[in-house]
């Protein structure tokens, strides 16, 4: 059985149908993508594995255990940083800690805390409020808070949404580099509406969108599998013959999938990163 494994899952909101027949199989230590379009599911869908919402039919099992709740073992990453204004970065990433290993005595939790804002480069912020922080420090805060609690699964709910281009290409490079570095490698499922942003972080890429025969709820995909080497940097992936096919591959699963909007229109679920990307050997 797979770490993370989803059958038949299906959420209706009233009379709207919003999945229908979703089925993922995710490994342990294994990054996923699902790209999609606004409005396709793909939140619904993190909400449902991480345990936020009830699914009105299929199951959903972490470790071979029933989700019932968000997981203890689990942190997750939203677009709009979710830190507490009125607590420092180092506040904001110890409560996180706090919560995962209650038993810790509070100099330990600091030191935690401190261990991985010092590794998303905050090392002079610690004691910084949010308001005083851009928005890629914030996000460089929340990440530090998930890693922090040394998380055997992680969520990311359009984590890089709200940043610029340079900013958001910076804080992906950290965030590879932590899930890389992280030991024992945490499972990662990450939703996104960039192409290239996948095709960066990723080992797997699976499409959600309504098909254009009509039908109401979003389907996810087979999936594209991302083999290219690591570390891979942004810069490069635009013009590497791996990248290109996984990115044709992908473009192929979403537009087939393709969606209609409320008015009928279809519209292709596919949006690229700003800055043009590319991989590098090892």
């Amino acid at each position: 059985m797979a770490f993370i494994d989803l059958k038949e899952v299906s959420k209706q909101y009233g009379s709207r149908r919003v999945l229908a027949n979703i089925n993922l199989a995710v490994e342990e230590g294994e990054f996923v993508c699902i790209v999609g379009a606004s409005a396709s599911g793909k939140t619904t869908l993190m909400k449902i594995v991480a345990g936020l919402v009830a699914p009105d039919g299929g199951s959903v099992t972490i470790g071979g255990q029933a989700i019932n709740g968000f997981p203890r073992f689990a942190s997750i990453v939203f677009q709009n940083y979710s830190l507490l204004p009125w607590f420092s970065a180092l506040e904001n990433v110890r409560l996180g800690v706090e919560s995962a290993f209650p038993d810790w005595p509070a100099a330990k939790q600091k030191e935690q805390a401190k261990r991985y804002l010092d590794l998303v480069g905050l090392g002079n912020a610690h004691l910084k409020r949010p308001g005083q922080l851009s928005g890629g420090m914030r996000q460089r805060v929340a990440i530090a808070r998930a890693f922090a609690v040394e998380p055997r699964v992680l969520f990311l709910d359009e984590p890089f949404g709200a940043l610029d281009a340079l900013t958001r290409a910076t804080v992906q490079q950290e965030l590879a580099r932590l899930c890389d570095e992280q030991k024992p490698r945490a499972t990662v499922l990450m939703i996104t509406n960039s192409v290239d942003e996948a095709i960066l972080l990723s080992d797997r890429i699976l499409a959600l969108g309504r098909r254009v025969s009509g039908k109401d709820a979003a389907t996810l995909s087979k999936a594209a599998p991302v083999t290219l080497a690591r570390p891979r940097a942004a810069d490069l992936l635009m013009h590497d013959e791996g990248a290109v096919r996984v990115r044709a591959q992908v473009t192929d699963l979403l537009t087939s999938g393709a969606s209609k909007n409320r008015t009928g229109r279809r519209v292709t679920a596919v949006v690229a990163t700003a800055a043009p990307v590319e991989v590098c050997p090892e």
